[in-house]
């Protein structure tokens, strides 16, 4: 379970209660930090917390001072992981300035509440923060799934060219899919705003239920994934053998490749647009059907990989290129172009020979590759980064 997750269930809770509680949300670092903008943690009146703002160094601190501190409303503060009597660093090692935005409830909820709705939906989000002034802690919402209770919270008569201009810039972040800083004008004078992008949460969608998928799914879920997992075999597809799996479905080998008229692949197992697929059915016939229907898509998913060698996945290819009626004399060269599209044979060379070592090695590939990232040792990317600096 992410962070999000442990936030939100205590959140439920609280909520169920009409219980208050302290946000605290990271808004800028300076010099290095642990966690990044956006992270967060929740506060609970009798001591509990969910979510962490640092490596341990600074929660315990923050806990301690946040429910005074935000007695008369939301405020900004800093935090130092370098020691007061010298530059030591403290307690994570970090030696950074953290900067957060702490509240209670009354300009939280309808946040947590945005929150909630896109994690459930699997929707982006971005969200734009008023830091300064007496609107501190307002907030206005952008996405493509939005709750009741996500729209504007810039209410208490600051509706007007100060909410519109918040608006702005939380639709700006959406388009550009990036959080920014911003000043916008209030009371005739600039006030910091920032708004934070969260992209959609990540879906795995696993053609296949054998005890190789087990750890696959147990490891996507503790990512935060949506995990959905779809087989022709009846026997393999129960919730009791993958009770980490967000949605289950039992595959209709004779309908595929799909048909006009029948319930698409993506469907079957909830594929969004940008998710990942790993099709590791061990059944030929399975396979080779479940790549002719995806590869028929016209928007296929972002990343598809195939377990095994690349010699069984060229022919699980010709076989889909005859099932989607391909002349013979054309089949050899598509399966060329189609194995430029999928990451055959799925997973990062980490020397993996177990189905936990391999399940690693291709959540890594498909981390690697919605990060846009180069997998390579950090010591390598930060050491050539500082060696290019003048």
């Amino acid at each position: 379970m992410t962070d999000l997750e442990r936030i939100l269930v205590l959140w439920h809770e609280l909520e169920s209660a009409a219980a208050d509680f302290v946000l605290a949300t990271v808004v800028a670092v300076e010099g290095p930090s642990y966690r990044k903008p956006g992270a967060l943690m929740l506060l609970t009146a009798d001591g509990r917390r969910a979510g962490t703002i640092s490596g341990g160094c600074l929660e315990a601190q923050v806990a301690s001072r946040a429910w005074w501190l935000t007695a008369e409303g939301p405020c900004i503060q800093h935090y130092s992981t370098a020691e007061d009597d010298g530059d030591r660093p403290f307690g994570s090692g970090c030696g950074g300035v953290v900067h957060l935005l702490l509240e209670r409830r009354a300009t939280a909820q309808p946040f947590l509440a945005a929150l909630d709705g896109a994690f459930s939906e699997r929707s982006a989000l971005a969200v734009a923060t008023v830091l300064e002034g007496p609107l501190l802690g307002r907030r206005a919402f952008a996405g493509t799934v939005l709750t009741r209770s996500a729209h504007s919270s810039m209410s208490d008569g600051a509706q007007g060219p100060a909410a519109e201009e918040l608006q702005t810039l939380a639709d700006r972040s959406q388009r550009s899919q990036t959080s920014m800083e911003s000043k916008m004008e209030m009371d005739g004078r600039p006030v910091k705003a920032w708004s934070s992008y969260r992209p959609a949460r990540p879906g795995l969608a696993i053609f296949g239920a054998g005890d190789d998928a087990l750890p696959l799914a147990r490891l996507a879920k503790e990512l935060g994934w949506f995990v959905t997992l779809a087989d022709g075999r009846s026997h393999l597809v129960k919730p009791e053998r993958f009770p980490a799996a967000d949605a289950l479905s039992m595959l209709s080998i004779a309908d595929l490749p799909v048909q006009p008229g029948v319930k698409p692949i993506q469907e079957f197992a909830r594929i969004q647009p940008g998710d990942a697929v790993v099709v590791m059915s061990h059944s030929f016939e399975q396979d080779s059907k479940i790549l002719a229907s995806l590869l028929q898509l016209q928007a296929p998913p972002a990343y598809i990989g195939v377990l095994g060698p690349q010699r069984r996945t060229r022919e699980l290819l010709a076989e889909a290129g005859r099932l989607l009626s391909l002349p013979e004399a054309e089949i050899s060269t598509q399966v060329d172009r189609w194995m430029g599209c999928l990451h055959a044979p799925t997973g990062l060379d980490l020397g993996a020979e177990s189905p936990e070592t391999i399940a690693l090695s291709i959540l890594a590939e498909i981390q690697k590759e919605r990060s846009i990232a180069t997998a390579l040792p950090l010591r390598d990317v930060r050491g050539a980064a500082l060696a290019a600096m003048p």
